[in-house]
């Protein structure tokens, strides 16, 4: 038979090397419509055989192969091979389909999870068998009775896109013999190497091998002294070796079949009629001999092709030896299986002889889906089930359990929890007794978030208690009492879709199959060895070794101590390794990074699992794994996906090579990771004993080897829980010492109405404002001494009395019935209630120092017990004293936080909890912490100007404060270069004082100080105004000031003598923060240019010293990957304008959108635009590729329809969404789903931030947004290119952008560009170079001409700037004073300017001088007088603000400027003659004032007022009602009265004014940016001032 395709084919399929290689086209966007057969019928005995080519990562599922009887000359070619009928078998995965439906769920390899260049093969035997070869390896019998004509069947699915056709041969000669003495029956299988007294186990396993599989293959001879070999001795001729996959299956089909017929009847070592062994005493003698017969004997000396018989008879006995494999399976097919009933929920579809049970009609039913045992369950009997089918649609997902119903007595309910009698259910975490909750939180794992392919058991004991099994792990009693007969029960509910009953389920079985296997690769594996502990033994020879089944990925080299991604460039996932064998108590697993790649991002993971890789489907992550499973990722610590610990230790990503990961598993259950030798601390608790060590060579480590010397690993620390730790005083979150992690969240267990989202960190009261009570949320762990418990209040509502109750109990949580509110409970609890300290629910005092009810959204409570058992409360970081006294210091406290009345939702700060490790001096080393010491150089030098409390020493080297605690602000003697790291060292603290160190950059220029250090600067850093400056306070981001971020990296509070801590702008304009060399990311963008490093000796710290050096570092190891900025002029160094920045990207990963989709969408331009056709809803998208760490993913808004409300909605989603049937919108996801609507976040529907960024319903047409998930796992938002922030972080790994095209949106398009455009003027980037170097100041380069900013408003349908206009309209002023190109016309409400990107403030002419934005107003642009155009002085004038009235419009508008005649209560007051200062105090305001035509004829002495126009640089005092009255309207349109303001933005010229005070005695600052001594200009200069624009305001 020609090795060749047939011409006809799947419509995707191309042909060529003359129709031997078959290609998928468009293999990214279709993953169907693939199927290729044979030319030719297949020859009896001929093995039709394919390689693969090329695999793609897009698609699940893979290559399938089978044969069929369908002629390929007039068939019908269906999408995929399981949908064939007509007499056709299809190998799928790992199950065998006959005419689409599934025959044999577990059948040889799993086809997909082979990799390109496995060859796959399919074989009609002689005997009418179908056979599946994999690179050469006989699979077994799938099928038997096929019919002679036959035509091979190969179908390129999923991420199969390339086959190529090898050969279509019978097998080779040796493959021939074994196959004829398999018939023939009397050849044996030896293996030498084995220990003495596992001689007859492991021969009987071969041969019963032999006969389940129908052939007969020889393992080559082993040297005894061969320990644990990775391939055979070169002595074996490769004609008869076989490879360690062929031995591995051989083993593994011999022991399945072995216990399955254990399961059925089968002897217990008697494997088939031998008679050397006697069978009475086996496992399962009891219930009959063995199954087996023929040539299969425990010893071979004793041969025979008869019959084997036991010493207890035979009841199954086969006649000859070809009787085998039909003894065996009449054995498993007995009535005593455990099966699935017939009778059985409505919706329920049996298959696989009743082993398989599925709900039909899974999309659109939830329930009736039940299905019952076929007989009581026996005493210790597991009954086990696997999921293989889940829908992403519903809420909740399977229960099992047991009844005393019997099933053909009872008439199903649509859901097992109905039932009110004589029915125990698991359901989600939780057991369920005759349909009402009995225990809230059974175990840890939870049935709703079981993935495809884990396991679910329960055994009831012969003392009648009830256990539950999660992937072979027992959970505990569920019920301590259950009658004697019980049927099992399973609820296919929701979710879950498809489950198989396991018989091979005991997890005894699972360990000896285990060690059988081993001990076949290697004699040595389950001999007792001593353990490599913390002191490691020489001449140990039981090495931990990597196990051979890894991820696709991942190869095993060096005797299986090094894993490695070989094509690490090309992938970065897919590299799961595990050790061979269980990790030993203290025994440590250490690896050594060898080589990394700069691809990605994101780098290795370890931990460890209770998951045998023997039996493990390997993810793609070891993250996605949903159970089992611990794993250190970057510096945080997840348990079975979720994050448990942020901030645990050193950050792995940051690792390079050469440096090492370790981890162990202690006597104590606790569980601990080393970073170069150094422990981390403890990372959890309760870790069961048999876990496997598990490595994930994830992004850009692509190899790593396993460490055997643990010699030189210093002694494990003691866990930190076990005594107080030493907090420093005065400061209560500042701890100096210590390695704890900061790992304080909210407990699982809470009150009925709390919510716990946020990995733990943010509880919140659903349903607020129908419920006020019934929130209470505890800690998960007891405080220790002076530790710090502090929350942020996050959202209020303005309905109920009473707010926020905080205090401390010594009830643990697993014992608190929580009460309605936490007063209530009358022991062992102290609480603060509005000023009341209550202890047991009895008032101890009134009036303590703060009010809880007067707390408003944004502050901060603290509380903290003393080691001397004083209760202290904390309001925004400030100790209001003590509150009580007496509390237990030999208890136990946890921190309680009632969520009453008016509060509604906090979170955990990053002051709570012990101190950072990586703040740790005795955890720093050299490889954890790189550290760079100056470089050769000019070291850095303070400058001369400093706070009044300041000495420099050691030539401007060093800086100490001499007394108080502030007045020590500092500044570098120079400007900042690019990437330059400023860096100093802590050389002396002082306890008596709280709060700490802070640093930043400064566009305040030291030089400009006053020479006198008493004046000029502010006592503290946060108070510094004068210029913009960037700090970082505690971990508190500040600009000038003003909260800009919290929770940024470790607390500077935390710092002690001998750290370190530097500041760099980057190139990307950004500042950095760096601790102990250590880049904690970007603390804040849009930094100007020209800028000093600038340091406050505040509180604790009172003395450091410079250790950086003016000449750049090498920063290659120390800066983390960030977007970074271009410019467009080549040869200017300055950065672009604010607006036209253009993001460099690395090269992108193209992403384009996937085929699966909500129902209205239509897809087009290869798949890059995506539109929705009808209806409102059912718009959702998500991209077809996950989208990579710091890559940005950008798509315009094409097409908006006004018809409707509302419009849509982004984020991203953390599963694949292959199989994702998606809701009508995207609120609706309730899993593993961040999502920005509006202007708020929200994680699995629920809210977790507002006010985030513009609000998304007022995007325009055009609009470019885009979504980006930096190294840190922070989600940003980008609009027209400009970064939003972080909208939420631990998003994981891998992820996929999603967005719903809702309401108003109706078609968006994928930018595709590398370099996209950062808001720009229509569209378009402003050159650098077209600017003149007078234009650039500090970094902000902006158009200072006199005509109007050629910006656009990028909202088009802005509902504000259209009343504005309204209003403007009624003003019936004349269109020639206004600018005819509307586009000139901007509104700064507060989404259109955060659309823009616009920052608050500006610097404008020359010398340049600061002005706000008016935000908040709309500008309406004026027309220039022509002859102005020409002009070239009014390039260097200054912009300001003048407030005016109604009346006074029209006359400023004639005179084209402000004049003194102005009838504004603003604009125009008389002015004595100038005194020292520059200008007098106002007389009282007048609107009719002195005429200068008048005075020139009047006598000059008389002169001695003159006329002044009031002017102020920002709206917010121009605006104010004294100066702009407010008007009263009725909108035309609505038909609302509105009140509207009016005002003038305005050029001043320099010079022609001067800077004064504000005349309302205000005592609080009008405007953060602009002091209360200069926020107004004054001007008395005729033709000083130039209309710029018409400024208005509505209510």
């Amino acid at each position: 038979m020609a090795a060749e395709l047939h011409p006809r084919s799947g419509k995707l399929i191309g042909l060529s090397n003359s129709n031997r290689t078959a290609q998928r086209n468009q293999p990214v966007q279709e993953f169907n419509h693939g199927l290729v057969l044979s030319r030719e019928p297949l020859r009896d005995r001929d093995v039709f055989t394919v390689r693969i080519d090329k695999k793609v990562n897009s698609w699940s599922g893979s290559v399938e192969i089978g044969v069929t009887a369908l002629d390929p000359a007039c068939l019908d070619f269906p999408s995929s091979a399981t949908g064939l009928k007509g007499g056709s078998w299809i190998v799928s995965g790992c199950s065998v389909l006959r005419d689409g439906r599934s025959v044999l769920e577990e059948y040889g390899r799993d086809l997909d999870q082979l990799a390109e260049g496995d060859r796959v093969g399919i074989q009609r035997s002689a005997r009418g068998e179908l056979h599946l070869w994999v690179n050469g390896h006989d699979c077994g019998a799938a099928a038997s009775g096929l019919p002679t004509r036959l035509w091979a069947v190969v179908d390129l699915y999923g991420k199969c896109t390339q086959v190529t056709v090898v050969s279509c041969e019978p097998p080779s000669s040796m493959e021939r013999d074994t196959e004829r003495e398999t018939v023939e029956g009397h050849e044996e299988v030896v293996v030498c190497g084995v220990r003495e007294g596992d001689t007859e186990d492991l021969t009987s396993v071969v041969n019963l091998a032999a006969v389940t599989n129908g052939t007969t293959e020889e393992v080559p001879e082993l040297p005894p002294t061969h320990n644990r070999p990775d391939k055979f001795p070169n002595n074996i001729e490769p004609e008869t070796a076989l490879t360690e996959h062929q031995l591995f299956d051989v083993f593994n089909n011999a022991i399945v079949s072995l216990y399955r017929s254990e399961d059925e009847g089968g002897g217990g070592r008697d494997l088939g009629g031998g008679t050397g062994t006697d069978s009475g005493t086996g496992g399962r003698g009891d219930r009959g001999s063995s199954s087996g017969g023929g040539a299969v004997n425990s010893n071979s000396s004793n041969s025979d092709s008869g019959a084997g018989t036991g010493n207890t008879g035979s009841t199954n006995n086969s006649p000859g030896g070809g009787a085998g494999l039909g003894a065996v399976t009449s054995g498993m097919m007995t009535n005593d299986a455990l099966l699935f009933h017939e009778k059985c929920g409505t919706l329920i579809k049996l298959s696989n002889n009743n082993k398989t049970a599925e709900r039909r009609r899974p999309l659109d039913e939830f329930n009736n889906g039940v299905v019952m045992t076929n007989r009581p369950l026996r005493h210790n009997e597991m009954f086990e089930i696997r999921i293989d089918k889940l829908v992403d649609k519903w809420s909740g997902s399977i229960e099992i359990g047991v009844t005393t119903h019997n099933p053909n007595n009872l008439d199903y309910p649509a859901t097992m929890t109905n039932l009110r009698s004589g029915t125990i259910m698991m359901s989600g975490c939780g057991i369920l007794t005759n349909g009402k909750g009995t225990r809230r939180e059974y175990c840890e794992f939870s049935l709703d978030e079981l993935q495809e392919g884990d396991h679910i058991g329960l055994m009831h004991k012969a003392s009648g208690a009830l256990h539950f099994y999660i992937n072979g792990i027992d959970q505990g009693v569920a019920a301590a009492q259950t009658p004697p007969m019980v049927y099992g029960v399973v609820d296919l509910y929701g979710m879950a879709v498809k489950v198989t009953i396991v018989h091979n389920h005991n997890h005894s079985d699972r360990l000896r199959r285990n060690n059988a296997i081993m001990r076949a690769l290697s004699p040595d594996v389950g001999r007792p060895r001593p353990a490599l502990s913390l002191t490691s033994d020489p001449d140990a020879t039981d090495r931990l070794l990597f196990h051979t089944n890894c991820g696709q990925k991942a190869a095993i080299i060096s005797e299986g101590r090094t894993a490695l991604r070989p094509h690490a460039t090309d992938d970065f996932n897919h590299g799961v390794v595990l050790s061979g064998r269980p990790l030993r108590s203290n025994e440590v697993f250490q690896v050594r990074i060898d080589k990394m790649v700069d691809k990605w991002a994101g780098s290795i993971e370890i931990g460890v699992t209770t998951h045998n890789p023997a039996y493990l489907q390997l993810p793609s992550t070891m993250t996605n794994l949903r159970s089992g499973t611990w794993m250190m990722t970057g510096n945080g610590v997840m348990h079975n996906g979720t994050t448990i610990l942020d901030e645990y230790g050193h950050n792995l990503d940051r690792l390079k090579a050469g440096d090492t990961v370790g981890v162990v598993r202690k006597e104590d259950g606790s569980l601990h990771f080393f970073v170069n030798g150094v422990a981390q601390g403890p990372a959890a608790w309760n870790i069961p004993p048999s876990v496997y060590a598990v490595v994930d060579l994830y992004g850009q480590a692509a190899q790593a080897t396993i460490m055997d010397d643990m010699a030189d690993l210093p002694p494990l620390p003691e866990d930190s829980s076990e005594g107080p730790t030493v907090m420093s005083p005065g400061s209560p979150c500042s701890v100096a010492g210590g390695n704890s992690a900061n790992d304080l969240r909210f407990h699982q267990l809470h009150g009925a109405n709390a919510v716990i989202t946020n990995g733990g960190r943010t509880a919140l009261r659903q349903n607020c404002r129908s419920e006020f009570n019934d929130a209470i949320v505890i800690s998960n762990r007891c405080l220790r001494d002076g530790e710090l418990f502090e929350i942020v209040i996050q959202k209020m509502v303005d309905r109920w009395s009473g707010s926020i109750e905080a205090g401390v109990t010594s009830i643990r949580p697993e014992e608190l019935e929580f009460p309605n509110t936490m007063t209530d409970i009358d022991y062992d609890t102290w609480m603060l209630s509005g000023t009341a300290i209550m202890q047991d629910g009895n008032t101890m005092r009134n009036n303590y120092g703060c009010d809880l009810d007067s707390l408003t959204t944004g502050s901060r409570i603290g509380m903290m017990r003393s080691a001397t058992g004083d209760l202290h409360y904390y309001i925004n970081g400030v100790d209001q004293g003590v509150a009580c006294t007496g509390l237990p210091p030999d208890k136990e406290v946890y921190a309680v936080i009632d969520l009453y009345g008016q509060c509604v939702q906090v979170s955990i700060t990053s002051s709570s909890g012990p101190l950072d490790n990586s703040l740790c001096t005795s955890n720093i080393t050299e490889k954890s912490f790189p550290i760079h010491s100056p470089v050769a150089g000019v070291a850095h030098r303070l400058h001369s100007k400093h706070g009044k409390n300041v000495v420099l020493l050691g030539e401007g080297c060093q800086a100490v404060r001499v007394g108080g605690y502030a007045h020590g602000i500092v500044f570098s003697a120079k400007e900042l270069k690019t990437d330059e790291l400023f860096e100093v060292k802590i050389d002396e603290i002082d306890n008596q004082w709280s709060g700490s160190l802070h640093m930043g950059l400064t566009s305040l220029a030291p030089p400009e100080l006053p020479s006198c250090p008493m004046s000029g600067l502010s006592p503290t850093l946060t108070q510094l105004r004068a210029k913009v400056t960037w700090l970082l306070a505690g971990s508190e981001v500040r600009r000038n000031g003003v909260l800009q971020r919290q929770n940024y990296g470790a607390s500077l509070d935390r710092l002690t003598v001998g750290n370190r801590v530097g500041v760099k702008r980057c190139s990307d304009d950004t500042m950095h923060v760096f601790i102990d060399g250590e880049d904690m990311g970007t603390a804040a963008t849009a930094v100007a240019k020209n800028v000093y490093a600038v340091l406050d000796l505040y509180g604790r710290v009172t003395a450091v010293s410079i250790v950086s050096s003016s000449v750049l570092e090498d920063a290659e190891s120390i800066k983390a990957p960030s977007l970074s900025s271009d410019s467009c002029s080549d040869g200017d160094e300055d950065s672009p304008p604010v607006g036209s920045t253009k993001l460099a990207l690395v090269p992108n990963t193209v992403m384009a959108f996937l085929e699966n989709h909500g129902k209205n969408i239509q897809l087009s331009n290869q798949n890059l635009t995506a539109a929705r056709v009808s209806s409102y809803n059912q718009g959702l998208l998500v991209t077809a590729q996950p989208l990579p760490r710091q890559q940005l993913f950008q798509f315009q808004i094409d097409r908006l329809n006004p018809s409707w409300t509302s419009s849509l909605s982004l984020g991203v989603i953390g599963h694949s969404p292959d199989r994702l049937n998606f809701p009508s919108t995207a609120c609706c996801l309730k899993r593993s789903a961040w999502l920005l609507q509006r202007d708020s976040v929200f994680h699995n529907s629920l809210k977790i931030c507002e006010n985030y960024g513009p609000n998304l319903d007022t995007c325009p047409e055009g609009t470019v947004l885009g979504l980006l998930v930096d190294g840190n796992s922070c989600l940003h938002l980008h609009v027209n290119g400009m970064d939003q922030g972080v909208a939420a972080q631990d998003i994981p790994t891998p992820c996929y952008p999603l967005i719903d095209l809702y309401g108003q949106c109706e078609q968006v398009t994928i930018v595709t560009d590398n370099v996209p455009t950062v808001g720009g003027e229509s569209g378009e980037a402003r050159c650098q170079g077209d600017m003149e170097k007078a234009d650039m100041v500090d970094g902000i380069k902006e158009s200072v001409c006199w005509t109007p900013l050629p910006e656009v408003n990028p909202n088009k349908t802005c509902e504000y700037q259209a009343l504005c206009s309204r209003f403007k309209d009624l003003l019936t002023l004349p269109d020639g004073y206004f600018n005819e190109d509307a586009k000139y016309n901007l509104c700064y409400c507060e989404s259109c300017h955060k659309l823009r990107g616009d920052e608050a403030y500006y610097k404008r002419g020359e010398p340049p001088r600061d002005y706000a934005l008016p935000f908040g107003w709309c500008r309406f642009a004026l027309r220039i007088k022509p002859h102005c155009e020409v002009s070239s002085a009014f390039k260097k004038w200054h912009i300001a603000y003048h407030g005016t009235s109604v009346g006074a419009l029209r006359r400023t508008l004639d005179h084209a400027q402000l004049l003194s005649g102005t009838s504004s209560i603003f604009s125009v007051s008389p002015a004595k003659m100038e005194g020292p200062n520059g200008y007098s105090e106002p007389e009282e305001n007048s609107n009719s004032l002195p005429d200068r035509e008048r005075d020139r004829d009047r006598d000059r002495d008389r002169d001695k007022e003159v006329p002044r126009v009031q002017l102020s640089p920002t709206m917010r005092y121009s605006g104010l009602e004294m100066f702009a009255p407010k008007v009263q309207f009725r909108d035309p349109r609505s038909h609302c009265c509105h009140q509207a303001q009016v005002g003038f933005q305005v050029c001043v010229r320099p010079g022609s004014y001067k800077v004064g005070p504000q005349n309302l005695g205000a005592s609080e600052p009008l405007d953060p940016r602009f002091s209360n001594t200069e926020i107004e200009w004054i001007t008395k200069e005729q033709g000083g001032t130039l209309l710029y624009g018409l400024l208005i305001r509505v209510e």
